[in-house]
């Protein structure tokens, strides 16, 4: 005997024998489309049968997109993105006055009739007759989830939907077919659970869940009799019902559903009558979707998270399978993200740059020896107002970010690193005048050699004349120091360690092999920097940035978990030269152009920057702990930073470490708090000879040109002789007075356009976009 179908009725077998008997009518009936001759029916019905059993078996049901929810590493919820606002609720969820409007409006006969509603076909069919068009559909409540659900499966790929709506009968053959299947696997109750979860409300709301947040901000197990009955009139028509934009029209579909209940005997005319004279009763609660919606200034990681999702082949081979699971959702996100750091960084950023200053400010604290990225902020929002941006300017272009901002000195250290690397002791001295031509030719990658004479630099201040150990030169960040260090070395050392910690350009592109990249002239990311600096502080372990802990995505009841990318860790350099490092950088926040970023008594090292015309200002530094950068700047790179107020305090100019590092300091210190104090492991590196760089140098018979006065106005000393000298580790000191070394740079030369990466935007002598100065 034939096997019944879950809830009653006809066998598969009979169904599908009064199926062969309607489709076609059917199919042209719901399809909207004129019947054809009586001749050509039966061709139809013929090409009918055929394509019925050549459909597979059994209906592919994609998993119900949901919203996908982002927390921080301990739990707390940053944002909530979906492809498709949708939470997925059990019957037993869903308010009995729903699962009955829903039934009565839709297909009043649902819990009598199969896959196929027979009598409702012929009712449909007469009624058309008579109107002479299509006044009546027919399809049962289990189609229409069949057809949900072809939607569903074509995301949104406009093509696909079009091709899941399309006014035909083939698309009817194929939905009729599948209700059967469905018919038989599920039964009515999941049947109905099923359409209420899928089917789409209107207001960005798909599900009845969702749609009773939206336009009544309760639960659908909470809704009462109008409130059930005016959800169930949305469907047919989502845009003509819409409540919020019509009140009137979605009040008389309200009416109309609540008669149908009274009609077919779900409710009495008594309580229809009286549910009819009720107002609405909206509590509209907005859509919110995406980073916008996220806590603590949290957009732009959020964002981030997204972008590592998309990118990161862990998560699929192709980008299309990529955005998929993404669009799919129903994901939970714990990240890295650790909730003290991150206020720490927005409190700092608050505290010190306005969003409505003319230039902004950007962090990112990074975790040595893991990779975990524990907090990201920016002054302006995440947002699309005035003062507000999209543009993630912590991270590279290729995760949102833009083309990054040039570092200026504080990519010395990674030159500084390279040269020990290679054997160059930390005791190396040059001469290191306050004005020099780069040195030419200057060895670069692949043999090649760097070759222009005529270009000058300066130190920041017309007292800083060598000669310099490396030590006093980190400290005090002299320029001309440290191109004579990598026209000793060659540039390719320097590019090849940047590499090995993770400081690559933020555009994507290979570094320029020019010498000027000493001076911090190729543009970077704050989270560039602060990841590359923590390889410092794990004494030469670098480790990938990660922004994901674990993911949980649910598909249906049940949950699963995702491979999530992990962070590798290498060594760039030995535990020596870091060590060397961050000996070299203690002294910056120390007794160097750093003191104002320093913490107190806990240990810390870092540098400045300040990069040629002051379009940008930066500190990076470190503890044993964690790992920050801090830029400072007008993103499109117009405002140079002269004459200017940020955060409410006037500035003749802006140094490195007189507005980024203390929004620095600030920040790890919140960050920092409750954390073990930590001391690095130091080495010795010896002080260098005191020499008098205020007295006349005649009894040097090589050197009768270095006549400098008490106050630092000599004649410089031989020009050529120094430099020369600078270059074989020897030669002249110029003349003039040491006056102490400001900490506040004054950048003063110019680079001819075109010869460094990036130019003024202006033209303004053809000076590089900065990125040359302490």
């Amino acid at each position: 005997m034939p096997k019944k179908r879950s809830g009653g009725g006809l066998s598969p077998t009979q169904q599908a024998a009064k199926f062969l008997g309607v489709s076609v009518l059917a199919g042209a009936l719901m399809a909207g489309i004129a019947l054809p001759a009586v001749g050509a029916l039966g061709l139809a019905a013929k090409g009918s049968v055929e394509s019925f059993d050549e459909l597979p078996a059994n209906m592919k049901t994609p998993p119900l997109s949901q919203r996908t929810t982002i927390l921080d590493a301990d739990g707390g919820q940053i944002a909530t993105v979906y492809s498709r606002d949708r939470t997925v609720v059990d019957l037993k969820d869903i308010s009995p006055y729903m699962q009955k409007a829903i039934v009565a409006i839709e297909d009043s006969r649902f819990y009598e009739h199969g896959a196929v509603d027979l009598k409702g076909v012929l009712r449909a069919l007469n009624k058309n007759a008579q109107s002479g068009g299509v006044a009546e559909g027919a399809s049962t409540l289990t189609q229409q989830y069949v057809k949900n659900v072809f939607v569903e499966e074509a995301g949104d790929d406009p093509t696909k939907v079009a091709q899941a709506t399309q006014q035909t009968i083939g698309r009817k053959i194929r939905e009729l077919k599948y209700a059967i299947q469905v018919e038989e696997e599920l039964g009515k109750k999941k049947i109905l659970e099923n359409y209420l979860n899928i089917t789409f409300f209107g207001q960005q709301a798909y599900g009845v869940e969702a749609a009773a947040r939206r336009y009544f901000s309760k639960s659908a197990k909470d809704l009462n009799l109008q409130e059930a009955a005016l959800l169930a009139g949305i469907v047919q028509s989502p845009s003509r019902y819409d409540p919020v934009n019509d009140e009137a029209e979605a009040t008389k579909r309200r009416n109309v559903v609540l008669q149908r209940m009274a009609d077919v005997g779900d409710v009495s005319q008594a309580e229809a009558k009286e549910a009819k004279e009720k107002p609405l009763g909206l509590k509209v609660r907005q859509p919110k979707n995406g980073c916008i919606t996220a806590v603590k200034g949290a957009g732009f990681f959020c964002d981030y998270v997204r972008e590592v999702f998309l990118n990161d082949p862990v998560f699929g081979k192709t980008k299309e399978d990529r955005a998929k699971i993404w669009n799919q959702g129903g994901l939970t996100i714990r990240t890295t993200l650790d909730p003290k750091a991150q206020d720490s960084v927005q409190q700092s950023i608050k505290d010190h740059v306005n969003q409505g200053d003319d230039v902004a400010t950007a962090a990112a604290i990074v975790e040595p020896g893991t990779g975990k990225i524990l907090g990201m902020g920016q002054s302006r929002p995440y947002g699309f107002g005035k003062n507000e941006t999209q543009i993630n300017l912590s991270v590279d272009q290729a995760m949102g970010g833009g083309a990054g901002y040039q570092p200026g000195s504080t990519f010395k250290p990674i030159v500084a690193a390279a040269a020990i690397e290679g054997g160059i002791p930390a005791t190396k001295s040059y001469a290191s005048p306050y004005e020099m031509e780069y040195p030419s030719p200057v060895t670069a990658c692949d043999g090649k050699t760097w070759n222009e004479k005529g270009v000058k630099l300066t130190n920041e201040n017309e007292s800083e004349v060598g000669p310099y150990s490396m030590k006093e030169a980190t400290a005090k960040s002299v320029n001309t120091y440290y191109v004579e260090l990598i026209s000793e070395i060659g540039i390719c050392p320097v590019t090849e360690m940047a590499e090995k910690m993770g400081v690559m350009p933020a555009s994507g592109k290979e570094f320029q092999q020019i010498p000027s990249i000493a001076l911090g002239s190729t543009e970077m990311s704050p989270l560039t920097m602060a990841g590359g600096y923590a390889t410092f502080a794990s004494r030469g372990m670098y480790c990938t940035p990660i922004a994901i802990e674990s993911i949980s995505q649910k598909i249906g009841e049940k949950s699963k978990s995702l491979a999530v990318p992990k962070s590798t860790c290498s060594r760039a350099m030995s535990e020596t030269t870091a060590d060397t490092i961050n000996t070299l950088l203690r002294g910056v926040v120390e007794d160097g152009t750093g003191t104002e970023a320093g913490l107190g008594s806990r240990p810390s090292a870092g540098k400045t920057g300040t990069t040629d015309e002051r379009y940008a200002a930066w500190f990076v530094g470190y503890t044993p702990n964690l790992a920050g950068a801090v830029w400072v700047g007008d993103p499109a790179h117009e405002r140079r930073m002269v004459d200017i107020t940020i955060g409410g305090v006037w500035h003749d100019k802006v140094f490195g470490g007189a507005v980024p590092g203390p929004i620095w300091r600030d920040m790890m210190t919140g960050a920092l708090e409750s954390k073990p104090v930590s001391d690095f492991t130091y080495v010795d590196i010896p002080e260098p000879e005191e020499r008098d760089r205020d007295r006349d140098r005649d009894d040097d018979e090589d050197n009768d040109n270095g006549n400098g006065d008490d106050n630092g106005n000599g004649n410089g000393g031989n020009a050529i002789e120094g430099l020369i000298g600078g270059l074989t580790n020897g030669g002249t000191a110029t003349g003039g007075t040491d006056t102490g070394g400001t900490t506040s740079p004054s950048p003063t030369f110019s680079i001819p356009e075109g010869w460094i990466e990036g130019t003024d935007s202006a033209g303004n002598n053809g000076n590089g976009n900065g990125g040359n100065w302490p």
